[in-house]
């Protein structure tokens, strides 16, 4: 085993469960703020971890912007004493009424959000001026992911001016989240973020000559980190969220991330041995995320040869040819895939410091209405 997940004693450690190392997170943290050049950079994303105790690391190691994906998510970062939180997700419905309550709950807290059509710019804006309040509010430009969004160009620039020129709201600047760009080469995620680059700062150039200021660009996220780290770009904030647990779908790919290492592992303990040479764990799919395809999930530590044969709720089955060890009660971690939705799919972590359980924390944000 590695000696980074030393654990003395796992007997008491429910399975399948999820484990944080809590000092390889604090590292990871360090780590992103080096590549960054300053925590001042950056904006990390909370959806990846959900927990307040992640959060109150990263204001201890000096990051003071955050963001976030729900309305619960931002509650959580408030709570945890964030002062500058961005959902960066549009809102609307009753979501809008549930901002307005949120912001009247957190008065000290500069909360901003997204926003990428007309109709919901006029939503926020009735919301915002029927509170008495002013909301910052950060155009969500498409630069390729077609997921949301308005592609950079003059309706945009339009829609920028409409923000600036709607009362209760205030335009801040763009949002360009390249989520689209998992190129294994460095060099081919460098030119891919070149290219889009190009026509968001075009619009910026343009829309401050027309006299609406463009206070910062919210850039990237963990796979194109080190490349948004390194543009000497002014208001420039880099919005990395895996990289706090990291996990062996990034780990695996993008070697200039080599400096992270993953920071949660599930457990999970041998329930059967259905054949000489078949083993089955008690690690379904409702204990780690079923994005990536069957056998491609997870890896399986000090397993040296397995085959994953199939997957359900609640179990995993392998084939072996060395499973003399691999009794019923038998404890073997795992490295998930993808660690932010398997992390939603657990309510507490069991947190390892210096080989020792020191308790749980709650994933909290997992939760999609916490009190407002």
């Amino acid at each position: 085993m590695n000696p980074s997940y030393f654990i003395r004693d796992s007997g008491s450690i429910f399975s399948p469960g999820l484990i944080f190392f809590k000092e390889i997170i604090e590292a990871n943290i360090a780590e992103v703020i080096r590549i960054a050049g300053s925590a001042e950079r950056l904006r990390p994303h909370v959806k990846t971890h959900k927990t307040r105790e992640i959060v109150r690391l990263e204001i201890a190691a000096g990051i003071r912007k955050h963001k976030a994906a729900t309305i619960a998510e931002a509650e959580l970062l408030a709570d945890a004493g964030a002062l500058d939180v961005l959902i960066s997700y549009p809102i609307v419905g009753p979501n809008v009424g549930r901002l307005a309550l949120l912001i009247a709950k957190y008065p000290a807290v500069r909360f901003s959000v997204l926003a990428d059509h007309p109709v919901g710019v006029a939503a926020l804006g009735e919301a915002m001026s029927a509170a008495g309040r002013t909301l910052d509010v950060v155009l969500d430009l498409d630069v390729g992911q077609h997921r949301t969004g308005i592609p950079p160009g003059a309706a945009a620039a339009d829609l920028y001016r409409l923000i600036a020129k709607t009362p209760g709201l205030r335009a801040d600047g763009f949002h360009v989240y390249d989520g689209h760009n998992h190129q294994e080469s460095l060099d081919e995620r460098g030119q891919a973020v070149d290219e889009l680059l190009a026509p968001v700062l075009a619009m910026r150039e343009a829309v401050e000559r027309s006299g609406t200021a463009v206070p910062r660009l919210v850039c990237g996220g963990t796979p194109t980190f080190t490349l948004w780290a390194a543009k000497n770009l002014p208001d420039l904030e880099l919005s990395p969220g895996t990289f706090v647990l990291h996990d062996n779908g990034y780990g695996s790919k993008f070697k200039d991330l080599a400096g992270l290492k993953p920071a949660a592992l599930l457990i999970t303990r041998v329930v059967s041995r259905p054949s000489p040479t078949r083993v089955t764990l008690d690690l379904g799919y409702k204990a780690v995320a079923s994005d990536p395809p069957a056998g491609k999930r997870l890896i399986l530590l000090d397993v040296p040869e397995y085959t994953a044969l199939l997957q359900n709720e609640e179990h995993l089955v392998i084939e072996t040819p060395t499973p003399s060890a691999m009794l019923p009660g038998q404890v073997v971690f795992a490295i998930p895939t993808h660690i932010c939705p398997t992390c939603a799919m657990h309510q507490r972590a069991t947190v390892i410091e210096r080989g020792e359980v020191i308790g749980s924390w709650a994933i909290a944000g997992r939760d999609r209405f916490l009190t407002v």
